[in-house]
């Protein structure tokens, strides 16, 4: 039991917070059909992150976290100007922001010391769950040891409080953002201010991005961000479920992949692991097949179905 504890518990916790956030927050970018936003949102990270190394010489949360939430804001006006400006699609507009943000970040890699405080490019494109340990478990009865506690990776603290502000928010705010996403013009009209409520979606989104950034890696935070939802999105037309399922399946699917990745070869006696991320990413995309092989229909499109779903 301490070997789990201390081994795999903190990478399945992180798995599962990283993956119920993402999944509750990507049913928003799905029911928007903005899923590429939560690619560039991820990528666009990078630099504010990078900054907040270079400007504090300090791997800590906080001033990466600003300087990723910065970065995200400054991608999602970006995306906007660069739409109004150049009268671009939405999706060719996130697309050439995205790219170069993530282009400034990786120079930014090289031309700071991030490297000698192990954020490097593996670290920004796969994560690093399987180096979350809890050395100082001993047993069940560590969980009320404040001193076992206190030794528990900081980025499981971070991913917690950022996964309570995710669902907090929703459950607070629930009819505006149903508003927002099924009608905007309807909650204009209702006085709703739309802007200000995506671009607070997209700050929590960039929370939960930087939040599973340095466990689980960019590619991995695009899959759960997109997968889940999409899922879910073959399976049923009702807000709740959507959302709420949504972020049960990320974290379903984070469990899974850890246990598939490492623990489950090494209890059947395989010689090798498997990269949790890998494992994670695959799974979510083989939930969207499998959602749209079990769908009797397609997602709703026309007003009908839409106002079913709003329902």
């Amino acid at each position: 039991m301490s070997t789990f504890l201390q081994l795999d518990a903190p990478a399945l916790l992180a798995a599962a917070l990283a993956g119920g956030t993402c999944g509750l927050l990507g049913g928003f970018l799905v029911l928007r059909k903005e899923a590429l936003l939560g690619d560039a949102i991820s990528h666009a990270v990078l630099p504010g992150i990078v900054a907040g190394f270079a400007l504090t010489g300090l791997r800590t949360a906080w001033p990466m976290l600003l300087g990723a939430l910065a970065a995200a804001l400054l991608a999602t006006a970006a995306i906007t100007l660069v739409r109004r400006r150049a009268r671009l699609e939405a999706g060719a507009a996130t697309g050439l922001v995205f790219t170069g943000f993530f282009a400034l970040g990786l120079v930014g890699l090289e031309l700071t010391d991030a490297r000698a405080a192990d954020l490097d490019l593996d670290c920004v494109l796969f994560g690093q769950i399987e180096t979350l340990l809890w050395l100082e478990a001993t047993g069940w009865r560590s969980l009320l040891d404040p001193a076992a506690l206190a030794g528990l990776p900081r980025q499981l603290g971070l991913l917690a409080a950022v996964a309570a502000l995710a669902a907090g928010f929703v459950a607070l705010c629930w009819q505006p953002l149903r508003l927002v996403c099924f009608d905007p013009d309807l909650a204009r009209a209702l006085g709703l201010r739309v802007e200000r409520w995506e671009l607070a979606l997209n700050a929590l989104i960039a929370l939960a991005a930087v939040a599973a950034f340095e466990a689980v890696g960019s590619i991995l935070v695009v899959a759960l961000l997109a997968g889940p939802a999409a899922a879910l999105r073959f399976l049923t037309d009702r807000y709740a479920v959507q959302l709420w399922g949504g972020a049960a399946l990320g974290a379903g699917l984070g469990v899974a992949g850890v246990l598939l990745a490492g623990p489950l070869p090494a209890a059947l006696g395989a010689p090798v692991a498997l990269n949790a991320a890998g494992v994670i990413g695959t799974l979510a995309g083989l939930s969207v097949a499998g959602a749209m092989l079990l769908a009797r229909r397609p997602p709703p499109t026309s007003g009908r179905e839409v106002a079913a779903a709003r329902r």
